[in-house]
């Protein structure tokens, strides 16, 4: 496989990442429509729990951080409550990391064997992992920082790089980019490293806005303490 086709492939992957529509649907049920068997039908669906408690054979349903009372069999009434972990693991095919409970991954698949992970928090703060599953994708790490910097640099900003490795509990060795872009207002930090073999491999990256460093940190910090990579 050509570098130049590895790199249109992945230019690709990277605009379905970035540049991905989304769509909407609205029904309104005002006064006067609440015998509307679709609108009743809406109002019940609004009332459904995210998650089901079972104890001893009896089941209720149950959102985070609420209280239910539960009838037990023989009578007994047991007062039960459902809490969110503060963090959670989340495992691919070849890697696991530990990332905000509040904050979902999201698995697309790009074609031409390539899965990409994305975990992104509500200020912009996103850790992606893009899994290759028929060649190595570390040498990727300029082309996706370009992809991802453009819009900033062509607005003004400045980009400053160097060469980044990263060494992961077990041993293992990530090499690639740190990288800033700074802007006549914010800056954002950048981190471009991969890990593969002949024919496979992983590219992880994260960013990070100077502004929200206090609060979002810990979100990359996790990512990287907690990193496992199984190829």
């Amino acid at each position: 496989m050509s570098r130049a086709t590895s790199a249109s492939r992945d230019r690709r992957s990277l605009e379905w990442n970035w540049f991905g529509g989304t769509g909407h649907a609205t029904e309104t049920c005002g006064y006067g429509a609440r015998h509307d068997p679709a609108c009743a039908g809406l109002a019940r669906a609004e009332d459904l729990k995210s998650f089901k408690l079972t104890i001893d054979g009896v089941t209720v349903d149950i959102d985070p951080g609420e209280d239910a009372n539960v009838t037990l069999p023989g009578g007994r009434t047991a007062k039960v409550r459902l809490d969110r972990n503060d963090f959670a693991t989340f495992s691919g095919g070849t890697f696991s990391f530990v990332h905000p409970s509040r904050i979902s991954v999201t698995e697309t698949d790009l074609g031409d064997s390539i899965t990409q992970y994305l975990a992104a928090s509500a200020l912009g703060t996103i850790v992606v992992v893009q899994e290759y599953g028929k060649m190595n994708p570390v040498s990727l790490d300029q082309l996706m920082l370009q992809e991802m910097t453009k819009e900033s640099v062509q607005a003004g900003g400045m980009l400053t790089q160097q060469p980044t490795t990263r060494k992961l509990a077990d041993g293992r060795q990530l090499t690639g980019i740190k990288a800033t872009v700074k802007t006549r207002t914010d800056s954002a930090d950048f981190e471009i490293v991969g890990f593969g073999l002949a024919d496979q491999g992983l590219l992880f990256i994260t960013r990070i806005g100077d502004q929200d460093a206090a609060t979002e940190q810990p979100m990359i910090d996790k990512f990287w303490e907690t990193l496992k990579v199984r190829l």
